[in-house]
């Protein structure tokens, strides 16, 4: 990871840039600066343009709107903020200056958590990446490949509950020609494909006990059976696993294998919720709004009391939830900032669940995860995070700690019931 240089200028201008962009894990020295057009990316003040080359960014302030113009024509990046914007200005020179392939972070907590990663990333140990979803596990198993020694192979990642269980082993580990039906042609597998990599295997929790331990000789023997095949064939592949559930708790309900467990559970890395993250929201939204906004487009920068908003929310669709408030903002928006009102928040009251037994409900108002009561009950809970969400299955069964596909299990079970 290439450091970038602070200007002593553009720091004695900003005091608080330096302190934010090592709370970022933005890696950097502050020095003075002359002219060095092929040295590592610099971030400058406004008095040292003459100095810059295409490839820096200048930095300045403004007692008016904040402003953002994307390097062209030669020139390059300029932002500049008042106090006010100050919170979300330093997270865009972060976002901006922040290597390829980097998250976006801003809480300390997280950044000791990616730096472990990185550790981590360097050995070939086996990892078990927790957190729910749509808190960054698929970002963080990218970042793990792309910090290891199998950086050049391939990543490849499956989301276990996507797939029907007659077609996991075959995509897993490949099969041979005519070993069922539709089988025309061999296939070499997922494993295979990942050969010099990197295999994630996200929503692991989703694998049928069966094809569990099939996985696990897999891992134990390094080799995989095609199906149809009699021979098995080695891989080299480093395993990722994701999971947003408790997997020990799995264990214990007798719905994964113990030893599989133990073999996948070298290290693990848990991502917190997004409302337990909160500069990590600011840091986000600033490389979304990038993300979203095109070359030579003006930029969106969001008020202090959008900002707040954003940070003050509860985000039970974590990122994912978080991209899709943004891109509304950015369409639905009538001026040139983001106000709150852009953002579309539901009221809380609004969001609670609705009629849901006393017993189905925390203290709170959330619904319990659907692994945390009695089958009997199960669907009084399924009708009220249904209820919650206006009947949105995805919405529904994260608030339920549990797939899509096995919502739509439950859901078909209720109904023959």
């Amino acid at each position: 990871m290439m450091a970038i240089i602070v200007s002593a200028t553009a720091a004695d201008a900003m005091p608080t840039l330096s302190a934010w962009l090592a709370g970022a894990g933005v890696a950097h020295g502050v020095h003075a600066v002359g002219v060095n057009p092929r040295g590592p990316r610099r971030v400058l003040h406004e008095s040292e343009m003459a100095i810059a080359t295409v490839r820096d960014l200048i930095v300045g302030t403004t007692d008016g709107e904040p402003v953002f113009t994307r390097s062209a024509n030669g020139q390059p990046d300029h932002i500049a903020f008042g106090f006010r914007d100050m919170a979300f200005g330093h997270a865009l020179i972060a976002e901006l200056v922040r290597s390829a392939g980097e998250p976006a972070l801003g809480e300390p907590a997280t950044q000791r958590l990616y730096a472990l990663a990185a550790r981590v990333a360097a050995s070939d140990a086996t990892v078990l990446v927790l957190g729910d979803t749509g808190t960054g596990k698929e970002g963080l198993s990218r970042m793990i490949h792309a910090r290891s020694a199998r950086a050049e192979g391939p990543f490849v990642a499956i989301n276990c509950a996507a797939l029907p269980d007659t077609m996991l082993e075959a995509m897993l580990f490949g099969h041979v020609k005519g070993s069922f039906t539709g089988a025309g042609t061999a296939a070499d597998g997922l494993f295979r494909a990942a050969e010099g990599g990197t295999l994630m295997l996200d929503e692991i929790a989703e694998l049928p006990l069966p094809l569990q331990a099939k996985l696990l000789r897999a891992l134990q023997e390094r080799e995989v059976l095609p199906v149809g095949a009699t021979q098995a064939v080695p891989v080299d592949v480093r395993i990722v696993a994701a999971c947003n559930r408790d997997l020990a708790a799995e264990v214990a309900a007798g719905r994964f294998r113990a030893d599989l467990y133990w073999r996948l559970n070298v290290v693990a890395l848990e991502l917190e919720p997004l409302a337990e993250r909160r500069q990590d929201v600011r840091a986000i939204a600033a490389s979304m709004l990038l993300r979203h906004t095109a070359n030579g487009q003006p930029f969106a920068w969001p008020t202090a009391d959008a900002l707040a908003a954003l940070m003050a929310h509860d985000w039970p669709g974590n990122a994912r939830e978080l991209d899709n408030v943004l891109q509304r903002a950015l369409l639905l928006r009538e001026g040139d900032r983001i106000e709150v009102d852009d953002l579309g928040f539901v009221p809380a009251a609004a969001s609670a669940p609705i009629k849901t037994a006393p017993a189905l409900a925390t203290t709170d108002g959330a619904i319990t995860p659907l692994f945390e009561v009695q089958r009997t009950s199960a669907h009084e809970v399924i009708r009220a995070a249904l209820e919650a969400t206006g009947g949105h299955r995805a919405r529904a069964a994260a608030r339920l700690g549990i797939s899509e596909r096995t919502l739509r299990y439950r859901l078909a079970e209720l109904r023959a019931a």
